[in-house]
């Protein structure tokens, strides 16, 4: 943790935009160099035009590359596009565009030229189809690196189904990108964007609200709410949603700026949109006591941050816990056998509550793409990860977004308080009376790409431990429990604690997850002990 961290960024952390802009448009990939490739990891691909990852080659081969991918799967409708308010979004969104419009694909952008949040953009692909059955299904693209620092870009494909595309489909956009760029681009169709057709996602978004979350109640409760969009996308959403539901709801900072000078430094100083950070939402923090509810949102609103005047900003283990409890007592709608989605990484907290509740637990790898297929049937009633992503189901018990929904996370709280009369930190306060008080947390440890590449592919029988600080090992995986996917690490569990290792994607390190309800001391014994197995098992 930097001294630096919490504190206002000063003019020497800012990037130079225009940098950033001529860099996209006058730098070309060196595809000897395996950071300036194609890669899409669980987001999309990622990177910065300053390190050659993100540039109009990229983007042009990859708008291509997903172009002939929909035509060989039989997607011919509309392309929703929407971007977030990252310097290289815009330069992307035109790029995408012009490749679109030369190949004849039937593009839809903001009939407002608005930012488009990653959930307003899922919804819109939902709802086209749910509308349209029988006919040509529409799919889209996200331009965002989520809460990456100002200088990345990011760019993610969404299918028909509404949710980030899975590995499949991923691997072939991207290995065909990077066959287009090794060409030179002579296989990319261009012309300047000219007769794309518009949509207003923002009205069609708040104005389906009332469908998915009680929004009467929270209008009715009269709560003073507070919303900080950190800059982002969902900054014109929050006034509309105040204005269309009557709530006392103020934008906190409607300031945009692809700079983002007025954030807060993140824990290694770097400005990140994290609003499950607190040193990225100190200046958030800051005003919890103005509001019932404050809440803040990353630059594409598919990650929320809560915040209460009794207990300030919430981990968000704590918070989809209260979110699954409360959800499961309050929506009558919902098929009675809805499993409950969480991460193999989130919290056991949410085990307790789905016991407690008599649900199925549905625990998948890391990504949120895993719970599209039980959103989509509604045999999933709310799916969520520890990094603070979750969406859920409609009233009715219909699909609402098939991605991260950082804005209905956020309303969600306000419902929670207005129709209990309890804050999210009080109910959490009542969960740990109930089923203990467990100390969670993430640390790094080293590891160089080959023993990264042995974490990946790691069996739980290749564990030889039979204890974990102290307990006797219940469990060694290699598959989520929920789908049987890969996870592409080991979890090992025990009665009262558990760790996950998961290489790192960008960096030489491996991350340690773990949780115990025995205290921090025994958190700490078992962090240690992870280490040391993890390590034996790559030795």
């Amino acid at each position: 943790m930097s001294t630096r961290a919490g504190t206002p960024a000063q003019p020497s952390d800012l990037i130079d935009v225009h940098e950033l802009v001529d860099a996209y448009y006058q730098r070309t990939p060196d595809m000897s160099d395996p950071a300036q490739r194609v890669v899409f990891g669980t987001s999309g691909h990622r990177g910065s035009s300053l390190d050659g990852a993100f540039t109009e080659t990229h983007i042009a081969a990859i708008t291509q590359a997903i172009v002939e991918y929909r035509a060989e799967q039989g997607v011919t409708g509309p392309l929703f596009v929407g971007a977030d308010t990252h310097g290289l979004s815009a330069p992307a969104q035109t790029t995408a565009l012009g490749v679109l419009e030369a190949n004849g694909v039937h593009a839809i952008a903001d009939e407002y030229d608005d930012y488009v949040p990653t959930p307003s953009l899922s919804r819109a692909i939902i709802r086209y189809n749910t509308d349209h059955p029988g006919a040509p299904q529409a799919d889209g693209i996200v331009i965002t690196p989520s809460h990456n620092p100002p200088r990345d870009g990011g760019f993610k494909y969404n299918p028909p189904h509404g949710g980030p595309a899975d590995s499949d489909a991923t691997g072939w956009i991207a290995n065909r990108a990077n066959q287009i760029i090794e060409g030179g681009n002579r296989e990319v169709r261009f012309s300047e964007p000219s007769g794309v057709d518009s949509y207003d996602f923002r009205g069609a978004y708040v104005d389906d609200l009332k469908n998915v979350l009680d929004m009467d109640a929270i209008a009715s409760s009269g709560l003073k709410l507070g919303a900080d969009p950190l800059g982002g996308a969902s900054v014109g959403y929050w006034a509309l949603i105040a204005e269309r539901y009557g709530l006392d709801l103020e934008v906190v900072n409607p300031a945009v700026d692809p700079t983002w000078s007025f954030m807060t430094l993140d824990w290694d100083e770097k400005i990140r949109m994290d609003p499950s950070s607190p040193s990225a939402m100190a200046s958030v923090v800051a005003r919890a006591g103005d509001y019932a509810i404050l809440t803040g949102n990353d630059a594409d609103a598919d990650r929320h941050g809560i915040v209460t005047p009794d207990g300030g900003l919430m981990n968000p283990n704590h918070y989809l816990a209260v979110a699954i409890q409360y959800l499961y007592s309050h929506r009558p709608g919902w098929r009675p056998d809805a499993a409950i989605g969480k991460t193999l990484v989130s919290s056991s907290m949410i085990d307790r509550v789905a016991a407690s509740l008599g649900r199925r637990l549905w625990e998948v790898p890391v990504g949120f793409k895993w719970f599209v297929p039980g959103l989509v049937d509604g045999s999933v009633g709310f799916g969520g990860e520890e990094s603070a992503g979750a969406s859920f189901l409609t009233l009715d018990g219909t699909a609402w977004t098939t991605d991260k929904d950082g804005i209905l996370l956020a309303l969600l709280a306000a419902e929670i308080r207005a129709v209990t009369g309890k804050s999210p930190s009080e109910l959490y306060r009542e969960l740990t009376e109930q089923f203990g008080d467990p100390a969670y947390a993430r640390v790094d440890a080293a590891a160089g790409p080959e023993q990264k590449a042995r974490l990946g592919k790691l069996s739980g029988d290749d564990i030889t431990a039979t204890e974990l600080a102290g307990d006797p090992i219940t469990a060694k995986l290699s598959h989520a429990p929920g789908n049987g996917a890969a996870i592409g690490g080991v979890k090992v569990t025990s009665e009262h604690a558990w760790f996950a290792a998961r290489p790192s994607g960008t960096e030489n390190v491996y991350k340690i997850y773990a949780e115990s309800f025995r205290g921090p001391e025994h958190l700490a014994a078992v962090q240690a002990e992870a280490k040391r197995i993890v390590d034996a098992a790559l030795a």
